[in-house]
C-alpha cells in the first residue's frame, strides 16, 4: 500500500519486493549521519601551499544555509558548499573560500564548528562532490534488516524534501508558475495547508486565504515564514502576485520550478516500471549515463546507466519512455514550451536527464543500523523508504 503522501509527489510503486521492517528514523539527530565524498584527485590536491581555504563543516540542529550566513556574521568570511544539507542529521561537508588569501581560524559553536584542512588551486565546485555517505539507526523497526539485499533494484525517485516534506507545495507552487497563474502561486504559498502543520500555521494560512486579511493579520505570521511575510508585505504594500513572486530570492523560485520537474520525472519513473519497461539495464537506443557522470547514447560494452529525461523546454522525445512522459504532460495539461517563462525568465529551464536507478554501494546493516554510500543527487529517504516501507513517512521521520 502506497501512502497518500508518496502518490502526492508522484511515486506510486514501491522496486523492491521485500515487505519492510516499519519503524522510526531521526528519533535524535545522533541517528542520521551523513558525510560528503569529494573525488579522490580533487581531495589529492588539497595542500598546505597558499590558495582558496578549504575547510570541514561540522553541523547538528541547523542547515547548510543557517551555518554559513552564521559563519559570514560571525568572521565575515562567505563560504560557498558543494551541496545542502538539512538540519536533523549530524552532517560533515567540504566548504571553501571564493577568494584567495587569509584563512580564518578553526572555531565552533554550539551547532556547528569549521577545521581549517587546507588549500586548493581551484575552488571547490559542485562537480568536485561524487556523493554523501549515510550511517542510519532505525528505531521500533522489526530485526530483519539484514535481510535486505535489493539495495541495487531501487528507483531513483527525488524525495520527500524535494516537495516541502510536511507540507508537499513546492512543486504545486512550480506548476501555477509554469501556468502564468502567479495569483495561485501567491495563494498556494499562503495558505496551502497539510494536516502535518502546526495548528498555529494552520489556523494562519486559513486567514490569509482572504486577501481582504492580508494586513489586519500580517504581525501574527511568524518569523519562521519567512518566504510567506516576503509575499505578503508585497502584496499588502502593490496588490502585484508577480512583484510579489519576483520578491522571493531567485534561487528559491528556480526551486519551484524544479520540484515540479521532480515531480514528473518520479510519475514518469512509477509509470515506465508499472509498465514493465526495464529501469536497471540500459539498451540500444538508451540515454545513459557513463562512470564520469557524462552524458551520451547507449554503447554496448562500456558501463553506462540508464538517464530517463527531465522535462523542461528542450524535452528530448526520442526515448523509450516518451509514451508515458508525454500521457503525463497531456493530463497534466502541461507542454514542454511552457518551461520558458517569458514572464520570469530567469526560472526558465531547459530540463536534462537524470539517472533512473540510485547507485548505491559499501552498503552495510547490522542490528538496527545501516550504512550506504549513494552518488549526488540521490535520496538516502528513498533507500530507507524501500528498507521500511512506511504506512505514514512523516510520522516515519522522513
Amino acid at each position: 500500500m502506497i501512502p497518500d503522501l508518496d502518490s502526492q509527489i508522484g511515486i506510486s510503486v514501491y522496486s523492491t519486493n521485500f515487505p519492510g521492517i516499519g519503524g522510526k528514523i531521526r528519533m535524535s539527530p545522533d541517528d542520521f549521519q551523513v558525510r560528503e565524498i569529494i573525488s579522490k584527485k580533487k581531495e589529492d590536491s588539497i595542500s598546505d601551499q597558499d590558495g582558496y581555504a578549504v575547510y570541514k563543516l561540522k553541523k547538528k540542529n541547523i542547515d547548510t544555509n543557517h551555518a554559513l550566513s552564521g559563519i559570514f556574521n560571525k568572521k565575515g568570511i562567505r563560504l560557498k558548499s558543494l551541496g545542502l544539507k538539512d538540519a536533523s542529521a549530524i552532517t560533515e561537508q567540504f566548504v571553501c573560500s571564493g577568494n584567495k588569501g587569509r584563512a580564518i581560524e578553526n572555531f565552533s559553536t554550539d551547532k556547528y564548528s569549521l577545521e581549517k584542512i587546507g588549500y586548493v588551486k581551484k575552488p571547490l565546485s559542485k562537480k568536485d562532490m561524487i556523493g554523501n555517505h549515510f550511517k542510519i539507526k532505525i528505531s521500533e523497526c522489526s530485526n530483519d534488516l539484514s535481510s535486505f539485499t535489493e539495495y541495487d533494484k531501487i528507483l531513483n525517485f527525488y524525495g520527500y524534501q524535494r516537495f516541502g516534506s510536511k507540507r508537499a507545495v513546492t512543486h504545486l507552487i512550480g506548476k501555477a508558475l509554469l501556468k502564468r497563474d502567479f495569483k495561485k502561486a501567491v495563494e498556494l504559498i499562503l495558505c496551502f495547508t497539510s494536516t502535518y502543520d502546526s495548528e498555529e500555521n494552520t489556523e494562519i494560512r486559513e486567514k490569509l486565504s482572504d486577501p481582504e486579511n492580508y494586513e489586519k493579520y500580517f504581525d501574527q505570521v511568524p518569523p519562521q515564514m519567512d518566504i510567506e511575510r516576503i509575499v505578503l508585505k508585497e502584496m499588502i504594500d502593490h496588490n502585484d502576485p508577480i512583484r510579489a513572486i519576483r520578491a522571493i530570492p531567485v534561487s528559491l523560485r528556480r526551486f519551484y520550478v524544479q520540484a515540479y520537474q521532480s515531480f514528473i520525472f518520479n510519475q514518469s519513473l512509477s509509470s515506465a516500471f508499472l509498465d514493465g519497461e526495464n529501469l536497471f539495464e540500459v539498451e540500444s537506443g538508451d540515454v545513459c549515463f557513463d562512470f564520469n557522470g557524462i552524458i551520451g547514447k547507449y554503447v554496448k560494452g562500456m558501463d553506462q546507466n540508464l538517464a530517463l529525461p527531465f522535462v523542461g523546454y528542450s524535452y528530448y522525445k526520442k526515448t523509450r519512455f516518451d509514451y508515458q512522459i508525454s500521457k503525463i504532460l497531456q493530463s497534466e495539461e502541461i507542454s514542454p514550451k511552457d518551461f520558458f517563462i517569458k514572464e520570469m525568465q530567469e526560472v526558465s529551464s531547459e530540463g536534462g536527464f537524470r539517472q533512473a536507478a540510485i547507485h548505491c554501494f559499501d552498503y552495510s546493516a547490522h542490528e538496527t543500523n545501516v550504512e550506504f554510500s549513494l552518488s549526488r543527487g540521490s535520496f538516502a529517504t528513498i533507500v530507507l523508504r524501500e528498507i521500511m516501507k512506511p504506512q505514514d513517512p512523516i510520522v516515519a521521520g522522513f
